[in-house]
């Protein structure tokens, strides 16, 4: 009897008696420990569907299926209890076949702490569980722009910062320093009433959220009538203030002339970490960008949305009118009630598919993306970690040292004259910019990779004593399969220099490392099998994880500087040839334009004199082209910003 059937045995008799209603359901294992938490509108029959010969669930629900010796469950009132609940139980006991959202704890965040009497603002690494007694973050901010942020607010805002308990030491001791010159309203000694102080909090939670018009009028307005009044020492001070405010508004992105308040959610993924992006809209402006990452554990991207959906919307100021979300959702009208009753208000769940709103969702999953890479790079600050998946990394590919310095290569082509070829260098584990070099692909006519990358590996061989290369690699990794290592490797070899490639699955992840024998080393989950991953050690699984992310690091960083290249040319090459466009010129007279002013960008610059005087350039052509430019700016200037 398989372990299936004997699970199923055990449990057919228990399931009798699980009633038929909503409710929240918690997976153990023999230890008792919770694998998984789950909510269902008919306990019964979901509980029941994991015990049937071929459940119907995913990879990443399978392979717990088998291991679940118990289970209990929390009767609800209705499904959005349970759904309410289930999210409440995934954090306490961080189950670890539920998606877990992590904070990006490189950046920090501004904290409100507008569940105290007389509430203080503060950095804070993480949002912390006293979001649901009241408090407000904001950001993820750059360490340097929190740093900025938080003096701007200390020169307009002049709220305590110290951790006296108020209202019960009012009194008690005299004002500090920050009293005296101006930076505190001293709420300590009684200088302003609770009313008063909470209503400057406020303005300071305007001010995070981007809500800054109202501020700069009444700022305008104080300052003019105190130099009406010949009070210009107040005048300058609420000049500096006026002027901070107008700076923190010209640094936000305007996305939507008419205003209103959204979040787009968007994500990415690179196989081992799903990074989402939430992208705040508050008054049509781009006020912050907040990322958490999640472990990839295969699945549909909706599913992680929802999950972050449930769990980082928990307070009524979190939600904003209207949630842009890239992905079918499971549960939609679930959510849709969740986030209502969350607002206390009505709210719209859309899924945009054109226009302002989708551009939206594109930025926000551009910024998913570099929070995911960069997070993939960073990995490599912890130099113990990078020494053991370098040295891994080495017996792998046949050294006997851990391989200081690796070249990877890439090829791009967007058409038959927009092929190129990228070489990005990782010293230690850190990308080295300095050392990267891009290749016009020349040798040949047409589309192939392999010939492709056979020419880039070429030149650079041939270089290997040029100092301006840098030093010789000790690997080099080749975006690529079987196909691109057995072309290259004769290359390699004749420079007794290592080499392997590494390939991705059908969703364009990083997937595993090819050898020079052809074998892979598979190293993404979905793509190990089941039984190697039941049997990994903490060591095996630490190793395979921190190869997995030095390589999708090194490739994801090796295509996009070939495609960077690649744009590049094409947009060289379009902006040329659209100097043919004009009345009077042809390819002998863009090439003396080219020639004589270096750039079609230098053309669109100079004067009409200036291009009068090129060789071979009639008067008339001049003016042509100087008023083809001149049009062109103007039309660039009229449009929106």
């Amino acid at each position: 009897m398989t372990d299936h059937n004997k699970q199923k045995g055990v449990f057919d008799a228990q399931l009798d008696l699980v009633p038929e209603e909503p409710g929240v359901y918690l997976m153990r294992d023999k230890s008792g420990s919770i694998l998984y938490v789950g909510k269902a509108n008919s306990l019964r029959q979901r509980l029941r569907n994991y015990f049937t010969p071929n459940p119907n669930v995913d990879k990443r629900i399978a392979s717990m299926i088998s291991k679940i010796a118990s289970y209990d469950t929390i009767l609800c009132a209705n499904e959005l209890e349970a759904l309410v609940l289930e999210a409440t139980l995934i954090k306490k006991h961080q189950s670890p076949y539920n998606i877990l959202m992590r904070d990006d704890k490189e950046y920090p965040y501004i904290r409100v702490t507008l569940q105290e009497p007389y509430p203080r603002v503060m950095k804070a690494f993480r949002v912390g569980d006293d979001v649901e007694e009241g408090a407000r973050y904001y950001g993820p901010w750059l360490a340097g722009d929190i740093n900025r942020a938080l003096k701007v607010l200390e020169t307009v805002f002049p709220l305590r910062r110290c951790s006296r308990d108020l209202p019960r030491e009012i009194g008690k001791e005299r004002p500090c320093l920050n009293h005296h010159i101006g930076r505190c309203m001293a709420p300590c000694a009684d200088k302003v009433s609770q009313e008063d102080y909470c209503s400057m909090v406020q303005e300071v939670c305007s001010f995070l959220e981007g809500r800054t018009d109202e501020l700069i009028r009444r700022f305008y307005s104080e300052m003019k009538e105190a130099a009406d009044g010949l009070d210009f020492e107040r005048a300058a001070d609420i000049r500096e203030k006026w002027h901070a405010v107008l700076r923190l508004r010209e640094e936000q992105r305007v996305v939507d002339q008419a205003g209103g308040d959204r979040d787009a959610l968007a994500l990415a993924r690179n196989g081992n970490e799903v990074a989402v992006a939430k992208l705040e809209v508050r008054g049509g402006r781009v006020t912050g960008c907040v990322h958490v990452f999640a472990q990839d554990m295969g699945g549909e991207d909706g599913e992680y949305i929802a999950s972050f959906i449930r769990e980082r919307y928990r307070a009524a100021w979190q939600v904003p009118r209207e949630v842009l979300v890239e992905s079918d959702l499971p549960d939609e009208k679930l959510l849709d009630e969740f986030l209502r009753q969350q607002r206390g208000g009505a709210v719209t769940l859309r899924k945009p598919v054109r226009g302002q709103k989708r551009a939206l969702i594109e930025m926000a999953r551009h910024n998913a993306e570099k929070a995911l890479e960069r997070r993939s790079m960073s990995r490599g600050s912890d130099p113990r970690a990078v020494t053991d998946t370098l040295k891994y990394l080495g017996q792998l590919v046949g050294l006997d040292y851990p391989p200081a310095r690796i070249e990877a290569y890439d090829v791009s082509h967007l058409g038959k004259g927009d092929r190129s070829g990228s070489m990005v260098t990782f010293v230690n584990g850190r990308p080295e910019r300095s050392s990267y070099r891009h290749f016009s692909i020349k040798g040949f006519h047409g589309i192939d990779d392999y010939l492709s990358m056979k020419e880039v590996l070429t030149r650079r061989l041939e270089r290997l004593d040029d100092e301006s290369f840098g030093s010789r690699p000790d690997l080099i990794l080749l975006d690529g399969g079987r196909g691109h290592v057995s072309s290259c490797l004769p290359l390699a070899r004749d420079h007794s220099i290592e080499l392997a490639g590494m390939v991705k699955d059908t969703r364009h992840r990083t997937r595993g490392l090819v050898l020079q024998t052809g074998d892979t080393i598979e190293l993404l989950t979905t793509s190990v099998a089941r039984d190697i991953l039941e049997n990994e050690t903490q060591e095996d699984r630490a190793r395979r994880l921190g190869l997995l992310h030095l390589l999708a690091a090194i490739q994801d960083e090796a295509h996009r500087f070939a495609l960077r290249h690649n744009q590049r040319k094409r947009h060289t090459r379009a902006m040329r040839y659209d100097l043919e466009t004009i009345q009077g010129v042809g390819p002998a007279r863009r090439k003396k334009l080219i020639e004589t002013f270096g750039s079609s960008k230098n053309i669109a610059d100079a004067t009409l004199e200036e291009i009068k005087a090129v060789a071979g350039i009639p008067d008339q052509v001049a003016q042509t082209i100087y008023n083809h430019f001149q049009g062109s700016k103007a039309d660039n200037e009229g449009k929106s910003p």
